[in-house]
């Protein structure tokens, strides 16, 4: 039988993956029933719930993100709860489309259990990642509901 990872471990594979672009298989690191909330989320669901929901948002994303994100300065902290990591690190940014080169900072606290991501909170720059794009002015009529 396979070693269960820890909380830190499983953080650092899908930092890992997701520096590497392996969005579709970012999935399987999560529980059936687990619960993302991205906090600062401007427009889009802010909570997604389930493996199923999970897998096609990272299938979304790795057909359609103009970002290729390189972690960077991660700092995993380890909390008074045995299932609970807090995750600080930066996003070495490049937006393929603009040619724009940035950092970005996040936070994430995952609860892992039995090596899976059972829920996670998510707080990122996405003003960073909307700007770099130039796409301050549709996330402002979005948020306008135009």
């Amino acid at each position: 039988m396979p070693e269960t990872l820890s909380p830190r471990e499983v953080f650092h594979k899908l930092i890992e993956g997701i520096g590497a672009g392996r969005y579709t298989e970012l999935a399987e690191l999560y529980a059936e029933d687990a619960v993302v909330e991205t906090v600062f989320e401007p427009v889009g669901p802010r909570r997604i719930e389930g493996r199923a929901a999970l897998r096609e948002r990272f299938a979304l994303v790795s057909s359609s993100s103009p970002l290729e994100l390189t972690p960077a300065n991660v700092v995993v902290r380890e909390t008074d709860d045995a299932e609970v990591v807090v995750a600080e690190f930066d996003y070495h940014v490049h937006h393929r489309l603009t040619g724009r080169r940035f950092e970005a900072a996040n936070i994430q606290v995952l609860r892992v259990r039995d090596g899976l991501i059972v829920s996670s909170r998510d707080y990122h720059d996405h003003l960073a990642l909307v700007m770099a794009g130039d796409n301050l002015p549709q996330l402002v009529a979005a948020l306008e509901g135009k």
